[in-house]
């Protein structure tokens, strides 16, 4: 499953052992997948709507609600270098599966890495799922869970996982918070910017 969550904030000095070796995919197969998976979870969403019970959690368009979900993002941006740092199953987790995902990709691609993913995930996650299981804090742990799950691509990327879900409980706190989807939203996309640009630019400066 394609998605960014959480990203390498910023290079390490120290050394650490190399990660494992990343099979290589083309820019057009990665920007594929990423469209398509959008696609997918925009239909799931849809669909759940169309034939649940459940009520699309709205958006409501205005400055706070941008200002708080660009707060959001930062705030998920700096924790997610400081577990990069701290957590080293997850540092080597996120090293692989950026690696995979962002190495093919060029600068302007990243907006769409941002608007996709930043759209579809919390329409699905967070404004279809949320409402689903319920408006409350057991609502929140359950939909995260799953958000969580979704980035699993193999049994050692554990670690990835147990950290967007811990993403997707801060996002999903966000909309219980506020009832307006439009700050997970803000806050997804920017966290995702923010984060492959960086990672990007970051690796544009190793030597070959």
């Amino acid at each position: 499953m394609f998605n960014i969550s959480t990203q390498r904030f910023c290079p390490v000095a120290e050394q650490r052992p190399d990660p494992p070796e990343v099979e290589s995919l083309s820019r057009t197969q990665v920007l594929i997948a990423m469209g398509v998976t959008a696609v997918v979870l925009l239909l799931i969403a849809k669909l759940w709507v169309q034939f649940g019970t459940v009520v699309l959690l709205p958006v409501k368009w205005s400055p706070i609600a941008i200002l708080q979900g660009f707060g959001l993002g930062i705030v998920i941006t700096l924790a997610s270098a400081v577990v990069y740092r701290v957590w080293d199953t997850y540092r080597q987790s996120a090293d692989y599966y950026l690696a995979l995902v962002l190495k093919p990709l060029v600068l302007p691609d990243l907006i769409w890495l941002g608007l996709l993913p930043g759209l579809s995930e919390e329409l699905l996650f967070r404004g279809v799922m949320l409402p689903a299981f319920g408006l409350t804090l057991e609502g929140v742990i359950i939909s995260s869970l799953c958000f969580g799950v979704m980035h699993l691509s193999s049994p050692r990327q554990w670690s990835y996982v147990v950290w967007a879900a811990a993403v997707g409980v801060l996002l999903g706190y966000s909309a219980l918070l506020t009832s307006n989807l439009l700050v997970p939203i803000v806050g997804h996309i920017v966290t995702n910017l923010i984060s492959s640009t960086v990672w990007k630019w970051s690796d544009r400066e190793k030597p070959a």
